[in-house]
């Protein structure tokens, strides 16, 4: 069972103005979808749609608790309005707890702002990592600690803790860099912004060329 359980309803209208209505009750349209099954139409308590993606984001399995009967699911999409800032739609994909799922993770740099090394600036490459494994082997995240790193270090994938996870199948290089860490480039604009300046020539500078003209 999943820690975030998410009551839904059944939705039985759907469309535009269906939709329109529903949001005006503060109750957000979603579909649940899956392999080899019929989607399946429900509308959420926005508040309580917010507390689920906060909680579980793309990559955790939750609960969607319906008439009675648990469907374990990941949000796939949820739509927010683009000025509004409030959810007008969810997508929610149907998990088979016995067959392998192909899923992307985030990537967690643990430490990252408590760096040994100072100053220095940590440049984050890939955020993200697809896997492949059962879903009740999904890892929430990614882990590596990066502390101890020293000035030019790279992080490779391999050097991720789920790298010597037997369970699950690592769908990206392993080569592939994760993050460096570099120095802070010097701050050169200020000079060449007074260069500049000294190259041009002043209002008495201007008015003499041009009497030496005449």
């Amino acid at each position: 069972m999943a820690d975030t359980k998410l009551k839904v309803m059944k939705r039985d209208s759907v469309g535009t103005n269906s939709n329109k209505k529903l949001r005006r009750q503060n109750l957000i349209p979603a579909v649940v979808y899956g392999k080899g099954e019929d989607n399946l139409n429900i509308q959420v308590e926005e508040k309580e749609l917010n507390r689920a993606y906060l909680d579980c984001g793309t990559s955790v399995i939750l609960d969607l608790e319906y008439e009675g009967t648990t469907i374990p699911a990941l949000f796939k999409e949820i739509v927010k309005h683009p000025y509004k800032n409030n959810y007008t739609h969810a997508d929610f994909f149907r998990i088979n707890m016995k067959e392998a799922l192909r899923i992307s993770i985030p990537i967690m740099l643990e430490g990252r702002d408590e760096i040994r090394v100072q100053p220095s600036i940590l440049n984050q490459i890939i955020s993200e990592i697809e896997i492949e494994c059962l879903p009740s082997d999904i890892p929430e995240f990614a882990i590596v600690d990066v502390r101890d790193m020293q000035i030019g270090d790279s992080i490779m994938v391999k050097d991720l803790d789920i790298a010597n996870n037997d369970k699950l199948q690592i769908h990206e290089d392993l080569e592939e860099i994760v993050c460096t860490l570099q120095e802070p480039r010097e701050e050169t604009v200020e000079e060449e912004t007074e260069e500049s300046a000294a190259e041009v020539p002043t209002v008495d500078e201007t008015e003499k060329g041009e009497e030496g003209e005449e």
